[in-house]
C-alpha cells in the first residue's frame, strides 16, 4: 500500500520535456552524469528506445534533484527524485543515494523489474564491462567494498563513544568508555576515504543497502 502510494506521488511530479536532442556521453563528465538505457518493443513489432540522464553537479547546485527521460533521443519528460516516469507496459523508477543512483530500474505492470542497461561510456558501464570481461576481480572489488563497509563502524563507532563520554558532566552518569581502537588523525581520515570509495563502487553497480550504504536519496 505505502509502495503504491509513494509510485503515485512519483508519477504526479513527472513534467513534459521540451523536445531537446540527448547529448553523447563524454569522457569527461564521468564524475557527474549518469546515463542508463531502456529498448521497448512496439505492439507494431517496432522498437522505441528510452533513456535516463542524471547530471550531478547540476542537480546538487538546486534545491531539487531532477532525472530526465528521453524517448528515441529527444526529450520526453523531467522529475524531481525519486522519479516515476510512466512508459508503455510499466514505469522507470529512479532513485538516487548520496553517492550514486541506488535504482534505475523498468517495473512491468505485472511486477516483474528489469534494471536498466548504462550507457558504456558512463562509469556504471565502464563498471558493468569490467564485471563481464573479468568477472574474478570485479568480485574482489565488490568483496572489498563490502569489507571496508562492514569495518567501518566497527573501528569508528567505539572512538566517536569515548569522545562523546569523556565530558566531566557525562562521564560522571554513565562512565567514561575507553575505544579499543585509536587510530591517529590520518587513520580516521583514510578510513573516511575508503567508505566513501566504498559506497560509491557499489553505487556503480546499482548496489544499495539501508544499512551499509545509508543516506536515501
Amino acid at each position: 500500500m505505502i509502495k503504491e502510494w509513494r509510485r503515485r506521488r512519483a508519477t504526479q511530479r513527472v513534467k513534459p520535456g521540451d523536445g531537446r536532442a540527448l547529448k553523447p556521453f563524454r569522457w569527461w563528465q564521468l564524475p557527474f552524469r549518469t546515463l542508463f538505457c531502456l529498448r521497448l518493443t512496439c505492439d507494431d513489432g517496432g522498437h522505441t528506445v528510452y533513456a535516463i540522464d542524471f547530471r550531478h553537479w547540476q542537480n546538487h547546485s538546486s534545491d531539487t534533484l531532477k532525472a530526465h527521460l528521453y524517448r528515441d533521443g529527444r526529450q520526453h519528460a523531467m522529475s524531481q527524485l525519486p522519479a516515476a516516469f510512466p512508459v508503455p507496459g510499466g514505469i522507470i523508477e529512479v532513485r538516487m543515494s548520496a553517492f550514486g543512483i541506488k535504482r534505475c530500474h523498468y517495473v512491468t505492470d505485472r511486477g516483474s523489474e528489469y534494471q536498466l542497461v548504462p550507457d558504456p561510456h558512463s562509469a556504471e558501464g565502464r563498471r558493468a564491462r569490467l564485471d563481464r570481461e573479468h568477472p574474478a576481480l570485479s568480485r574482489a572489488i565488490g568483496l572489498l567494498s563490502l569489507c571496508v563497509l562492514v569495518a567501518a563502524p566497527a573501528i569508528l563507532v567505539p572512538q566517536i563513544a569515548e569522545q562523546l563520554t569523556k565530558p566531566g558532566g557525562i562521564a560522571q552518569h554513565t562512565g567514561t568508555f575507553t575505544s579499543p581502537i585509536d587510530l591517529p588523525k590520518w587513520g580516521n581520515t583514510a578510513l573516511g576515504l575508503a567508505t566513501a570509495a566504498a559506497s560509491t563502487e557499489r553505487a556503480l553497480r546499482l548496489r544499495y543497502s539501508w544499512l551499509l550504504d545509508g543516506g536515501a536519496g
